[in-house]
């Protein structure tokens, strides 16, 4: 009885939190959060989804390869978005001296490269969590102990 207590609670609640972790890392720039936090909140709503139900649950929503490919690809557009500025004669993650534009102060696009570099960052981070989290699982059944 009490894993359907779980299973039904959670299946109701992680939309609401993979929303809200959305909404943290693409509002980062302009209020509290950002990509670490609203990654790990996002990561953390797939983490109790696989652990509520099954791994295969769990990976119909995010597999560990895709796990694996995305958190590749945070890291890559984090270093690309640094590399634009270095390309323009400007520091590694240059904003306004790097040709981002920057906007108006308080509207959804006023950071520049903040916004992307936040977007990458989480992007990087939930992949991060699901991959640790399928990685000791994944070892812990090859072993077949939890040493």
């Amino acid at each position: 009885m009490e894993d359907q207590i779980v299973r039904i609670t959670s299946r109701l609640v992680a939309p609401f939190i993979q929303v809200y972790g959305i909404y943290v890392i693409l509002h980062g720039h302009l209020s509290p959060g950002g990509g670490f936090s609203g990654g790990a909140i996002f990561g953390a709503s797939l983490v109790l989804v696989a652990l509520s139900f099954n791994l295969e649950v769990g990976a119909k929503q995010i597999s560990h390869a895709t796990a694996s490919v995305l958190e590749s690809g945070g890291a890559l557009g984090f270093v690309i978005t640094g590399l634009v500025g270095v390309a323009v004669g400007a520091n590694f993650l240059a904003n306004r001296a790097a040709g981002f534009p920057l906007g108006e102060t308080g509207e959804f696009f006023s950071a520049g490269a903040i916004f992307i570099i936040t977007a990458f960052l989480g992007v990087k981070v939930a992949s991060t969590i699901v991959t640790l989290f399928y990685n000791i699982i994944e070892g812990e059944d090859k072993s077949g102990d939890a040493h």
